[in-house]
């Protein structure tokens, strides 16, 4: 052979050797319900609570998977879920369970089982887990926020709230936790110091606070759905933006009377909610809601929203069967797909 041949064939190599080095490493799968949206469904006294997946592209669903995966149930009812970069944390409420999953093969890595009581949502910060409990459910003065290490999956300490605390959210070593009153009522956004371990303030919202976003200037918006006029006592519902430096009410949307809302999003700066089986959209400068929705699903139970790119989704629940999953694309207007889901289906994550 030339040698300048073989030169070329060793310059050749070297250049396919050091293209070849530099290409990164592709990413492996982290495991099956990597990429899709997780459905938690309540379940009801008869059948456990689960969850389904669905993939991004809405060609796969799978239903209870969980118990695929280990042969095993949540038990009644499966409230909510919350996440970490590696692992999922169900909470089963009536059960006074947190059952930890890796959140992408859905693996068992453990379960939190005492110092919990009607446990219903979570949020996770370092290595520390805060779940909002409601206590029993004949006593108003016992309701707490939960304290979890994580490494030991063990409940360290409590910290005493106001009744009944649902949604929990961290920023800027605080916790914000909405309080829809259990069984009862209440009207407060309860602001505890995470270092601390005490709350720092108490919020006065609108009545039934549920839902907490921040949004881009760092505000937390909060629905507050009002009293129903069932029960005999009915009150405004309203969308408030608190300023968390000061931890004051700084804005409200106000509903109009009658008006409930039970559901919103917040997407970007575009918060999305329902009155009824219809959809509307706002954002978070508006001075006035808008007068007009956005579209109207053909839901029977509107029970769930979520919205990401160019999509809202919508859980039509069903107690005595499938939930569906509906989904519509933002810019028609129109329903798209749907999908059957748990039973009691209630909340939409994207995993």
């Amino acid at each position: 052979m030339k040698i300048t041949k073989l030169l070329g064939l060793l310059f050749l190599g070297g250049i396919l050797f050091t293209s070849c080095s530099d290409d990164p490493t592709p990413s492996l799968p982290k495991g099956d319900y990597e990429d899709g949206i997780l459905i938690s469904g309540e379940g009801t006294t008869a059948v456990s609570g689960s969850v389904s997946f669905v993939s991004n592209d809405l060609s796969i669903v799978e239903n209870t998977i969980y118990k695929k995966v280990n042969n095993a149930e949540f038990g009644e009812y499966v409230q909510s879920i919350a996440f970490d970069d590696d692992r999922a944390y169900i909470v089963a409420d009536n059960q006074n369970t947190v059952t930890v999953v890796d959140r992408y093969t859905f693996d068992k890595a453990g379960t939190i089982t005492t110092g919990l009581s009607t446990p219903r949502y979570m949020t996770v910060v370092g290595n520390k887990g805060y779940v909002t409990n409601w206590g029993a459910t004949d006593n108003d003065n016992d309701d707490f926020v939960a304290i979890v290490d994580l490494n030991s999956l063990v409940v360290e300490e409590k910290v005493e709230v106001a009744l009944g605390p649902e949604r929990i959210i961290a920023k800027d070593g605080k916790l914000y936790v909405s309080h829809l009153g259990a069984f009862g009522s209440n009207n407060k956004v309860v602001v505890i110091d995470i270092a601390t371990k005490s709350v720092v303030k108490e919020i006065t919202v609108k009545d039934n606070p549920d839902e907490l976003y921040l949004d881009s200037l760092g505000n937390l918006v909060v629905l507050s759905a009002g009293k129903a006029a069932w029960t005999g006592d009915e009150t405004i519902a309203a969308i408030s933006f608190i300023n968390t430096a000061s931890n004051e009410v700084v804005s409200e949307l106000v509903f109009n009377e009658g008006e409930h809302p039970s559901q919103m999003v917040l997407e970007g700066n575009d918060i999305y909610y329902n009155l009824g089986n219809s959809i509307y959209k706002t954002d978070v400068n508006a001075t006035t809601l808008p007068a007009s929705e956005l579209f109207t699903t053909d839901s029977g139970y509107l029970y769930g929203l979520g919205v990401r790119n160019n999509e809202v989704f919508v859980l039509d629940a069903n107690f005595s069967g499938n939930s569906k999953l509906d989904i519509y694309d933002l810019s028609a207007k129109t329903k798209k797909d749907t999908k059957e889901v748990a039973l009691g289906a209630s909340k939409i994550y994207f995993n």
